[in-house]
């Protein structure tokens, strides 16, 4: 069991985290129109996952901004963005923000995504939120990238994260 940290604290978190080469584990999640989305949807593209615990926190917004505002220069990626947030409330956050370039999707009908991806927060007071964390993946779901942020207060590592969405195998 990894952990993390929020406000000085040590928070356990459950789940295996996907590592660099392993195949991503497939997931369903909820759409901003209700609908199950699971990760075959995004085959052939290369995805990065900006998994925060709430769109409503100022560190997740940032990401989220940071993130979208980087995925309009890049090509065959999709910018996926996971919470525990409700459809319409990530709908609503992103056209406030004006966030062209982000799918949304949220873990009301997905809770195994917090074990599958090892981002299951255990214990209170977030206890069933996610940590915050940075999974890239090729066209063919192989981790390029992986980061649980040790303090869920921090921002990602963001250049990391987009260095390794940028970078072609040969």
């Amino acid at each position: 069991m990894a952990t993390v940290t929020f406000k000085g604290e040590s928070l356990n978190v459950g789940g295996t985290f996907p590592r660099l080469g392993e195949s991503a584990r497939s997931f369903m999640l909820v759409d901003k129109n209700l609908n199950d989305v699971s990760l075959s949807q995004f085959s052939g593209r290369r995805k990065i996952i900006n998994i925060v615990p709430s769109l409503d926190t100022a560190v997740c917004a940032v990401s989220a901004r940071k993130f979208n505002e980087a995925a309009a220069a890049l090509t065959n990626t999709v910018l996926i963005v996971v919470s525990a947030d409700l459809p319409f409330a990530q709908s609503r956050f992103c056209a406030v923000e004006n966030l062209q370039n982000v799918v949304t999707l949220s873990t009301m009908r997905g809770r195994d995504f917090h074990k599958d991806y090892g981002v299951m927060i255990t214990d209170y007071p977030l206890a069933g939120l996610t940590a915050r964390a940075v999974v890239v993946l090729d066209e063919n779901d192989k981790v390029l990238h992986s980061e649980l942020v040790q303090d869920i207060g921090k921002e990602p590592d963001y250049e990391a994260a987009l260095t390794a969405a940028r970078f072609i195998s040969v």
